[in-house]
């Protein structure tokens, strides 16, 4: 068995466009925002600023993982359903944590016992993909394979969605046709001030929703003719 990609070098990873690079990169900002957020040593503002950053950085990354790599593990890796449908179940519960956490005021006691909830999961998260589900990858793909890989998931992962989204499907083509204007409507409300609480994109995934089973509907009926 592979080892863990948290204990490897850039080298054995492929280099430093390999998809395994580049997620662990991912995966060493995101501890250093959770860190920088449990210090309490900042502003109740600087701290409001942060959890933003963990939460467009998490849900970008996920986004792009449900869209590029486990589709791509699950063609290569005999176990590959298994692993993904694990990490796909985690990435729901973050996804409703957070939801919960953005219904929440700062103030309300269950606050921060929620963002500790969610800290938690994003680190087992992180730990499952780095020992079990990137190391089977590695072993199915070449280097070439881990760069091309790579840099479809870093092209997914810059125009992806960036908030939790709990209703829209964990795979494509679901995620895929609901991630374009879900897409455009978070990075709007990334532009407001930390702290801001806006309405969420349901009704956005709803017609995301009904785009897809319109999507659905004419590929059946091109396969009929």
């Amino acid at each position: 068995m592979t080892l863990s990609i948290a204990e490897q070098s850039i080298q054995d990873l492929g280099g430093e466009a390999s998809v395994l690079a580049r997620q662990r990169r991912d995966h060493a900002e995101l501890d250093r925002l959770m860190n920088r957020y449990e210090s309490g040593t900042r502003s109740r503002a600087e701290r409001a600023q942060t959890l933003k950053e963990i939460v467009q950085l998490t849900f970008s990354h996920a986004f792009a993982e449900e869209v590029v790599l486990w589709p791509a593990l699950r063609r290569l890796a005999p176990d590959g359903e298994e692993l993904t449908s694990r990490v796909e179940e985690e990435h729901q519960e973050i996804s409703d944590l957070v939801a919960e956490i953005e219904r929440t005021d700062p103030d309300d006691p269950r606050h921060d016992r929620l963002v500790g909830q969610a800290f938690a999961l994003i680190r087992q998260d992180i730990r499952d993909e780095e020992d079990l589900l990137l190391p089977r990858l590695q072993e199915a793909l070449d280097r070439a394979g881990l760069r091309r890989l790579g840099s479809t998931w870093e092209t997914v992962r810059r125009t992806a969605p960036t908030r939790p989204h709990p209703g829209v499907p964990r795979r494509p083509p679901g995620n895929a046709v609901a991630g374009v204007p879900l897409s455009a409507v978070d990075r709007v409300r990334d532009l407001l001030p930390s702290g801001i609480r806006v309405p969420n994109g349901s009704k956005v995934a709803g017609a995301a929703a009904a785009v897809l089973a319109a999507w659905l509907i004419a590929a059946a009926a091109r396969r009929r003719h």
